[in-house]
Formats: structure tokens, C-alpha cells, sequence
């Protein structure tokens, strides 16, 4: 069972599962969220994912493209 195991992690990592969402006007992380995980209250997951290029989650623009871990 533990070669399975080992098998399963080499394939997962050669697969980036990684999601993009593109900023839309009326977009926030909350909807983001609720849109990708159900919940809207895990609006911080895609925040600290695009510490990047974010600085306030209350400000992203249109346009941008962000990380959906």
C-alpha cells in the first residue's frame, strides 16, 4: 500500500491543479470565494495565495488575474 501512496504523490506533483479567476466589475473576494469553495468567509485563502500582487483584500481591480488555491 505504500508504494501506491508513492505513486499517487509522484503524480499529483507533476499536475499543477492551481486555478485562475480573473477580476470581473462587481467581483470580491467574497464572491470569488463563495463562487470557488461554497463559502465566501474563506475570502482569505485566495488572499494570502496573492500576497504577491495584493496589499488590501478590499482592493483588487478588474482585470486582475488571481490564484485559486
Amino acid at each position: 500500500m505504500a508504494n501506491d501512496e508513492t505513486k499517487e504523490k509522484k503524480a499529483s506533483d507533476q499536475w499543477d491543479a492551481t486555478q485562475y479567476h480573473e477580476v470581473k466589475k462587481g467581483d470580491t473576494l467574497w464572491k470569488i470565494a463563495e463562487t470557488y469553495y461554497g463559502d465566501g468567509s474563506l475570502y482569505n485563502k485566495i488572499f494570502e495565495a496573492n500576497r504577491d500582487t495584493l496589499k488590501d483584500p478590499n482592493l483588487i481591480k478588474v482585470g486582475q488575474k488571481l490564484r485559486i488555491p
